[in-house]
């Protein structure tokens, strides 16, 4: 990190103060703190970062952002843009010093814009319902086999999360991959405005949040604000959009960027055809751009993953990589591209297919497409509520049920409204037989721990909050105890 204290000042305040201690890290959790760091004061659902902030001091940290008065602030050494400052230098016997903003949160992202216009990467958004995280890690993976590329870490995707990552910018950086998430209208253009993206990634338009927004169309007017906030064509605005997505597509009509398109058709910018699944390893397809033909093999599971391929290889494209450097990066990080979806070993020569993390009723039915792709014994679905989905929310869990019910040879449901999948998926012609209805993770694993056998494969999938992971977590653990 290149941040200096003095540099935290004059971003927040415009005061320019001899204070060239650097800021070894932007924390806002205190337990995070080290020497040097720079602590954030955020108030949150349960406690509130101003508590803690003489911990943070404490614990080495340098100064700390606030936004109302802090017992551990000293007198003296707290800083406010709208007071003149009584010194024009902080030697280190000064700090820890706090810096008094109107909202702490503002302040971060404030600081965020100042030290991202410090500097001149090209930056590269994506948003979407469905495919954000895997797409950043296989367009980082892509840009980095030639460019030193900085991108979020996890799901640092939000009004918090995406200013810590652009806050570890340096001038070695040359390409910022940032994904951008939302609950509602406005909070792409303020990510936009903060990032100043060239680039922006459309995945698609799906009813995730839409319990937040109401409708579909809402869902695709707050995607829509990352290519209205991309610069003009001949300033280098690139807009790289699902041309398979009718939701997507009328938002080359809202951008004054060069527009290429992604997908499955001929008419499509960058398009693929001949997409095969080769189960655990990956699947092929073949890449058609312009007058060009390849014949490409990536570890990315499933076949809907080629859109993710096509739109990381269409970024490399317009950023002037050549087809060695994209295929390469296309193959170079199985784990991290995946992300979402691996392969966990299970008890008796099982295979739990992991993708716990979240789910949409889009996403679900690609991973049961994936399940259908697989040669098994059994094939077994664990599914959980998705959330999030207002009045979408009966229809698509009872569709995610109507294609289970063509897939699986055992369906496991866990949660309240998993019960419209059971019934979607007897509705469509599963027996009863084959539906197992219960009420936690705990039963769920005490019924499976006795039931796998060898090469069957197991789909565990659910809303982060139904903490599916915990079966994962306890059927991989089974594998490794001894006899």
């Amino acid at each position: 990190m290149n941040l200096t204290l003095a540099e935290v000042i004059q971003g927040l305040t415009e005061y320019k103060l001899d204070a060239p201690q650097p800021v070894s890290s932007v924390v806002i959790d205190s337990r995070e703190v080290g020497e040097g760091s720079l602590f954030v004061a955020l108030p949150g659902e349960n406690t509130d970062g101003h508590l803690f902030v003489g911990e943070a001091f404490q614990q080495g940290a340098i100064a700390a952002i606030v936004h109302q008065p802090v017992e551990a602030c000293r007198p003296g050494r707290v800083i406010k843009a709208e007071q003149p400052l009584a010194f024009s230098a902080l030697t280190n016997d000064d700090v820890p010093v706090c810096l008094q903003v109107k909202d702490s949160l503002t302040g971060l992202q404030q600081l965020a814009a100042f030290w991202r216009r410090k500097f001149n990467p090209r930056v590269i958004g994506i948003t979407g319902s469905v495919g954000k995280s895997t797409t950043k890690e296989l367009i980082r993976a892509v840009l980095s086999t030639r460019f030193n590329t900085l991108a979020n870490e996890g799901n640092l995707n939000n009004e918090i999360g995406l200013p810590l990552t652009l806050l570890k910018l340096t001038p070695a950086h040359e390409r910022v991959v940032l994904e951008m998430g939302m609950y509602d209208l406005g909070e792409i253009s303020l990510l936009c405005d903060i990032a100043c993206p060239h680039v922006g990634v459309v995945t698609n338009v799906g009813e995730s949040h839409l319990d937040r927004l109401g409708t579909i169309e809402r869902i695709a007017q707050a995607k829509t604000e990352l290519v209205q906030a991309l610069p003009p064509a001949a300033e280098g605005g690139v807009a790289i959009l699902n041309y398979d997505d009718p939701r997507v597509m009328p938002m080359v009509q809202e951008t004054q960027a060069r527009v290429l398109t992604y997908g499955l058709s001929p008419e499509a910018d960058l398009w693929a055809s001949d997409v095969t699944s080769a189960g655990l390893e990956g699947i092929r397809f073949v890449f058609h751009y312009q007058a060009e033909t390849l014949h490409v093999r990536v570890p990315l599971l499933g076949r809907h993953s080629v859109h993710t391929a096509l739109r990381a290889a269409l970024v490399g494209l317009s950023e002037g990589l050549d087809w060695e450097e994209i295929i390469n990066g296309l193959q170079s990080l199985p784990s991290a591209a995946q992300l979402r979806l691996v392969a966990v070993p299970g008890p008796n020569g099982s295979i739990l297919l992991d993708d716990t993390y979240n789910a949409s009723p889009a996403s679900t039915l690609a991973a049961l497409n994936l399940l259908d792709d697989l040669a098994a014994a059994k094939k077994i679905a664990v599914l959980g509520d998705m959330l999030e989905l207002g009045s979408y929310e009966e229809e698509g869990h009872r569709k995610v049920g109507c294609r289970a019910a063509d897939v699986v040879d055992l369906l496991v449901v866990i949660g309240q409204r998993a019960r419209w999948i059971a019934e979607g998926a007897q509705a469509c012609g599963l027996d009863s037989s084959l539906i197992l209805e219960l009420e936690s993770t705990q039963a769920a694993i005490a019924y499976l721990e006795k039931s796998l056998g060898p090469e069957d494969i197991v789909l565990l999938k659910g809303s982060n909050a139904q903490r599916l992971d915990q079966i994962v977590s306890a059927l991989a653990a089974k594998k490794s105890e001894p006899n």
